[in-house]
């Protein structure tokens, strides 16, 4: 991979993988296109301002007068389209956003890149990729015993987010096998890790601990899902993007099946055991009304992909979250400016 478009590069997962790509030198140079909504914080890859490797676009995904011209001129060998409203809470409460990013921008993004790919001479087309990041929502939820998810699964999205998702994976089906585009598909467990937004389980619970303030969590705690750290989908996604058949969906797991419950208790042990101060962190919980709508259980079978391309996770939950926890905690300069929202300000010019 010469040259690499990442839509969504400011968010938690999408700045993840632009860091592996810089840091281990996987490719020669990056255009990072992100539309800087309350998710994209610009410090998540404050470290290679000035990299002459480099390139920042502030763009909506759905512009097209911005990004057709940014494609032309880039000239990327891949595309890779992590662009997308992502929190489930927020598309209950305002579902419009997240049909007009994931489905109408995922769409005219489509759009962009076919007329750019149809531009390229036959050695460029054969070696381009285009690869959409997704996510294990739009299978729906499982039952205890049912088995996991895999590629064959029917859609069953029960959330206007998945429901998005769901269509942008179908159009970019559809666009491999109507136009011919070499697309790629990923579907991945719930991520964790660092960088993460805090309106998120894992961070939410983490800086909620820190500062002493209540632990939330839906029902009774008991929902179940497949935990996968950030470094891992992230070398998934790329070893898809080498390796991957064309017109194909990977999905990639943690192995890692938790209830919520689990997730908050083990954040719990681990912030007594690095800020005692604050032990025992477990006092700080709490239960809430359950979310509308919330899926019972999610669980990722990654065997294609193993299989196929030789890729499974190497963090295990434990180890994975104690690096995240600490990460945490070493960040606080990082935390204290997306709680204060400092970083939103700093992006809009407000004092």
């Amino acid at each position: 991979m010469n040259s690499i478009i990442v839509t969504g590069g400011l968010g938690f997962i999408g700045s993840n993988f632009i860091r592996m790509l810089l840091t281990e030198n996987l490719c020669d140079s990056v255009l990072n296109i992100d539309k800087q909504t309350y998710a994209g914080n610009p410090e998540n890859l404050i470290e290679f301002q000035g990299d002459s490797r480099y390139q920042f676009l502030k763009a909506d995904i759905g512009d097209v007068s911005k990004i057709d011209p940014a494609i032309s001129n880039f000239q990327p060998s891949a595309i890779v389209n992590f662009a997308a409203e992502s929190h489930v809470d927020r598309s209950i409460d305002s579902p419009e956003p997240f049909v007009e990013t994931n489905v109408l921008g995922t769409l005219r993004l489509l759009q962009s890149s076919r007329g750019y790919f149809s531009s390229l001479e036959e050695s460029k087309k054969e070696t381009f990729r285009f690869l959409h990041v997704s996510t294990d929502e739009v299978y729906g939820s499982l039952g205890k015993d049912d088995p996991a998810f895999c590629e064959t699964t029917p859609y069953s999205p029960n959330s206007p987010y998945s429901a998005s998702k769901a269509g942008a994976d179908h159009l970019v089906r559809s666009y491999h096998h109507t136009f011919g585009m070499p697309m790629l598909t990923t579907n991945c467990s719930n991520n964790y890790g660092p960088y993460q937004f805090p309106e998120k389980l894992i961070p939410l619970m983490i800086l909620n601990a820190l500062e002493g303030k209540n632990l939330p969590i839906y029902g009774d705690g008991a929902n179940i899902r497949d935990w996968l750290h950030v470094e891992d989908h992230c070398r998934g996604i790329f070893t898809v993007l080498e390796k991957g058949r064309i017109g194909e969906t990977y999905c990639i797991g943690g192995d890692s099946e938790k209830t919520n419950m689990e997730v908050v208790d083990t954040i719990c042990g681990s912030l007594d055991r690095d800020r005692p101060e604050g032990a025992p962190h477990e006092k700080l919980k709490i239960f809430v009304q359950d979310r509308p709508g919330h899926d019972q259980r999610y669980a990722i079978d990654f065997s294609k992909i193993k299989d196929e391309l030789g890729w499974e996770p190497r963090y295990s939950f434990t180890e994975g979250m104690a690096q995240t926890v600490a990460w945490y905690l070493e960040h606080s300069e990082w935390c204290e400016n997306v709680t204060s929202g400092k970083y939103q300000r700093e992006r809009l010019g407000v004092e």
